[in-house]
């Protein structure tokens, strides 16, 4: 499954160290004035930057195929290109029959019967600079609806000399109306579970309160009504019975830290020998700080396919 959506249809491709990685959206509604600066700035905000980002560099220059014309959308399906250009793909040829502990070399081997060695190929978060295209746009639509997604580092786990680090990233969804999701299973939080999931290194999504609400009792829980139908508190996240509740959808996602360290680890070999090696390629001690606008991307995404785009 390489398509999100039913009516904004986003379908990714591209690997880590092909020659690039894109996507087609087919359902973007006509005469959207595209904001490029928007898509670029957003782009430079899943780059990142520091010492603990990737020595990896990429414009993410978004070349647009098809669908738009004189910055317009046409209605038709919109096919765009990120050109990789600093790919160093023999910096992996050791790793071409050997399978990197907490990667995903062994399972899509398993899966596939075959697997692009290179840098982890799809599995790699190179693959995010397409979502975070395809969301840049989706976020645009829900503007015109006022409907805004923001997200930031919500915990970042202490750093480690000589090792990497995990954390998690919390997501407001601000002016989402009452009345958005469709029970039982198509729920708006099981929805933003499910997009939430499939970034790399995902490890557990949480909505409003999460797993403090095992702590809580039912009348601590329960949010308490205001008159208009807001609520005093939002340890629900906005949704209740998998519906909108209008207020601001909140959730949390954790992602663990880069499981590719900068020392000698044991790999396990074509033949079922382990092998200890020095993993080479360029990777971030910690990618938290990239993350926020994957996961922004990803919520707008998922809420853009579940409202009626043919109304403003």
């Amino acid at each position: 499954m390489n398509t999100f959506g039913t009516n904004f249809r986003f379908t990714s491709f591209g690997e880590s160290h092909g020659l690039a990685v894109g996507g087609i959206i087919d359902g973007c509604p006509s005469r959207l004035a595209l904001d490029t600066d928007a898509i670029r700035a957003d782009l430079a905000r899943r780059r990142g930057e520091g010492d603990e980002t990737t020595t990896r560099r990429e414009a993410d220059e978004v070349e647009f195929l098809s669908g738009v014309m004189d910055g317009i959308t046409l209605g038709t399906p919109i096919a765009f290109a990120i050109r990789n250009a600093d790919t160093r793909p023999d910096d992996y040829e050791e790793l071409r029959h050997l399978c990197r502990p907490g990667h995903a070399d062994f399972t899509y081997q398993a899966r596939y019967g075959i697997r692009d060695h290179r840098g982890g190929g799809r599995a790699s978060g190179r693959e995010t600079a397409a979502r975070v295209v395809a969301g840049a746009i989706a976020k645009q639509l829900l503007a015109q609806r006022g409907i805004g997604c923001r997200a930031a580092v919500a915990e970042l786990a202490p750093q480690t000399p000589d090792d990497t680090r995990g954390g998690s990233v919390r997501c407001v969804v601000q002016g989402l109306p009452a009345g958005v999701g469709d029970p039982v299973f198509g729920r708006l939080n099981a929805m933003l579970a499910a997009a939430m999931m499939s970034i790399p290194s995902s490890t557990a999504f949480e909505m409003g309160v999460g797993t403090q609400a095992a702590d809580m009792t039912g009348s601590a829980f329960a949010d308490q009504w205001l008159a208009g139908g807001r609520t005093v508190t939002n340890h629900c996240g906005g949704v209740q019975g998998g519906i909108s509740n209008g207020m601001p959808v909140e959730f949390k996602v954790t992602f663990h830290a880069v499981p590719t360290l900068p020392h000698e680890v044991d790999c396990l070999a074509d033949d079922g020998t382990l092998r200890r090696v020095n993993l080479g390629g360029r990777h971030d001690t910690c990618h938290i700080l990239r993350l926020p606008v994957v996961v922004e991307a990803m919520a707008a995404l998922t809420i853009v396919n579940l409202i009626d785009l043919k109304e403003q």
